[in-house]
């Protein structure tokens, strides 16, 4: 069996019972390393789950899914993911990969950054399609997703936005002369989302009409589920200067707010700081 198994968003203990008794009895043991973080390292999950993981980065997943795949269908293999499995693309295209393979499959689920930004009092039926915003470099600033939160918008919901991150990012240098090097790792956070926004908007590159302002409502949150969690709400312009402190970082431009939602949302205002 091939094991897709959540363990989580903030603690090391976070992983289901179910999913630690897999793990344990499992013949190899993956730890996904790319699009997402923990507060504990390799060595400490190590510890609590008894077990040696296998480090997997991008490049593994994406490209060496053969190798993490290999004689699973003769012993029990495992893929740790942060979060819940199905939160990136990346562990759906793996899934299909094993079932061409006659590989049975199974996905031990668990909470993600998808259902708990409801912590900061937004009901998640409100919510809208969810989009990424990535990195900015000289050449290229996409401007697209503002196209999916203007939708939600206009429709009086929330828009969580998942900020970039890049880990083992390989170098133009790495690229060119196919020489394994690659770039600091690096974690987008709240007020650079934010600045990159206000940019789209003050420079109008964006098609159709926009409801998206300066005094826009936004909620920034870090770390959901760590034991230091922060949640920040304030106008799009002023979370341009709030730090948010250490990565993971996630926003949610605001859509209409019903009663119970303004009232829970009043303890994050910048002003009650």
């Amino acid at each position: 069996m091939f094991y897709i198994i959540g363990v989580g968003l903030g603690d090391v203990k976070d992983i289901t019972v179910r999913g630690l008794e897999i793990v344990r009895s499992a013949k190899r043991v993956y730890l996904e390393s790319y699009t997402s973080i923990l507060p504990e390292n390799k060595l400490q999950l190590e510890n609590f789950y008894e077990r040696q993981l296998i480090e997997a980065d991008r490049e593994l997943v994406e490209q060496g899914a053969d190798e993490i795949l290999d004689k699973a269908n003769e012993d029990n293999v495992v893929l740790l993911v942060v979060g819940d499995p199905f939160g990136a693309t990346t562990h759906a295209d793996i899934l299909l990969r094993a079932r061409d393979l006659n590989i049975d499959t199974k996905v031990i689920h668990n909470a993600s950054i998808m259902n708990a930004i409801g912590c900061c009092g937004l009901q998640l039926y409100h919510f809208g399609e969810t989009v990424s915003i990535p990195f900015w470099t000289d050449i290229w600033k996409p401007s697209s997703f503002l196209k999916k939160i203007n939708q939600n918008k206009s429709n009086g919901l929330h828009t969580l936005c998942l900020l970039d991150i890049q880990v083992k990012e390989p170098t133009w240098e790495s690229i060119t002369k196919k020489k394994k090097e690659y770039q600091p790792s690096r974690f987008m956070e709240v007020k650079q989302a934010c600045s990159q926004l206000l940019q789209i908007i003050e420079n109008n590159e964006f098609d159709g009409e926009n409801y998206v302002t300066r005094e826009s409502l936004c909620v920034g949150a870090a770390r959901i589920g760590w034991p230091d969690q922060k949640i920040v709400a304030g106008t799009l312009a002023e979370m341009v200067n709030v730090d948010m402190g250490s990565p993971l970082h996630s926003i949610v431009i605001v859509g209409t707010l019903h009663p119970l939602e303004e009232q829970f949302l009043k303890q994050f205002y910048i002003e009650s700081k």
